[in-house]
């Protein structure tokens, strides 16, 4: 008879929803079998194969979800614009509070005031909020810097950050998010810099794992956007687009025939825009929370996301002008209320398909056996429940790498 295999540990005792193919695909009574951080075995506790675990875990019920992924946010930033937030609610409009120096450049400001550590500190704080909802993944942005020092220090801000916390902290190069206020009468100048001095310096100190831009009529244009992907793809650097957020240009599409792990936003995509990133295997990343914020009526185009097949991926935007969200979970019923999709979907967007707009999807996103050993239990009958509670901290255990946390 065969020697039981050893491994690290078994989790037993609750009902495992794997989100495989990005469906519940639940499985009653399951058991997960872990070794070395990663998932060795998942199936049915009566089909368990024989396996002599150093610790065995035993849930009262419940389910076990993939740990979530917040795969497009803003974390990294000096300062709050709280003030502008109720500024706006007071009727100040946009234009004068930007005539204020406020908006994006308030910022900017902050940002470069700020130290390496003190971003740090303030970014720690944000995330350990998402962290405890059950987030074993999170991509971080640059962009509040805009100047080389600034970005090189907010990109090396999020590299430090990833080194305390018990989550993939993934960074994403995003000077292109808006011209500096230096530039404002020459925003080739910003492009040119991009391309020639960043970019290069970021990939040469393996600060980034993407870039990203901002394409719309009030920031980068297509063919600054071009530029800019041009020189990365050149790098070697995979890219993601901010696109169609409020107006159509065509981003979409652009980013998908550069084979974008990803287009966020997406509230004014059009068929054809839909149908290249089908073509191309880019995922829609949906933003609800600026849409909330903004009070925006155009909703992203999630009828026609389901009929070519194009993920849809959900992720908080946590930023300080626009979404100002400490909650994925949250997300997951803006997901559903605000734009359509069913529980089952913005699940998955949180899971597997935020983790394919990273390019993990082959490690991550998903409880099945080779994967990382990322998951959450949650004391709930049904996985719908995430999705339909509002607010407050449903508790949870997080398992990150097979280590509880």
């Amino acid at each position: 008879m065969a020697e039981a295999k050893q491994i690290d540990s078994l989790w037993l005792g609750a009902d495992i929803v794997t989100m495989r193919e990005g469906r519940y695909n639940l499985i009653a009574d399951g058991a997960l079998a872990v070794d070395q951080g990663k998932l060795v075995w998942v199936g049915p506790r009566s089909e368990l194969p024989a396996f002599n675990a150093r610790q065995q875990h035993h849930f009262d019920g419940g389910i076990i979800t993939p740990g979530l992924v917040d795969c497009h946010t803003h974390l990294v930033f000096g300062g709050d614009r709280s003030a502008e937030f109720e500024q706006r609610l007071n009727g100040v409009s946009y234009a004068e509070i930007a005539a204020q120096g406020g908006g994006i450049l308030s910022t900017v400001r902050a940002t470069r005031a700020a130290t390496q550590e003190e971003l740090v500190a303030a970014a720690r704080w944000r995330l350990d909020r998402l962290l405890a909802e059950g987030v074993t993944t999170v991509e971080i942005k640059s962009g509040y810097g805009l100047d080389e020092a600034s970005e090189l220090t907010m990109l090396r801000a999020i590299r430090q950050l990833a080194q305390s916390v018990p989550a993939d902290v993934l960074a994403t190069c995003l000077a292109a998010h808006s011209f500096p206020p230096e530039f404002k009468d020459n925003p080739q100048g910003w492009v040119d810099i991009i391309c020639e001095r960043l970019l290069p310096q970021v990939q040469a100190e393996g600060l980034a794992d993407a870039v990203d831009a901002f394409c719309e009529h009030l920031a980068f244009s297509p063919q600054q956007v071009r530029q800019v992907f041009d020189k990365a793809q050149a790098l070697g650097m995979p890219i993601k687009l901010h696109a169609e957020q409020l107006s159509s240009l065509g981003g979409a599409a652009l980013a998908a025939s550069y084979g974008a792990l990803s287009a966020d936003h997406l509230e004014y995509a059009t068929e054809s825009d839909v149908q290249a990133m089908a073509q191309h295997g880019t995922v829609a990343v949906l933003l609800p929370g600026a849409f909330y914020l903004l009070r925006e009526t155009q909703r992203p185009p999630v009828a026609l996301f389901r009929q070519y097949g194009v993920p849809m991926a959900l992720a908080s935007d946590a930023n300080p002008g626009t979404s100002p969200a400490l909650s994925l979970r949250l997300m997951l019923n803006m997901g559903c209320t605000l734009f359509g999709m069913t529980p089952e979907e913005a699940l998955a967007g949180v899971t597997l398909w935020g983790a394919q707009a990273l390019g993990l999807q082959q490690t991550q996103g998903s409880l099945e056996s080779g994967k990382v050993a990322n998951f959450v239990h949650w004391p709930l009958a049904r996985p719908a429940e995430l999705v339909y509670w509002l607010g407050g901290e449903l508790p949870c255990q997080v398992i990150y790498r097979g280590e509880a946390q």
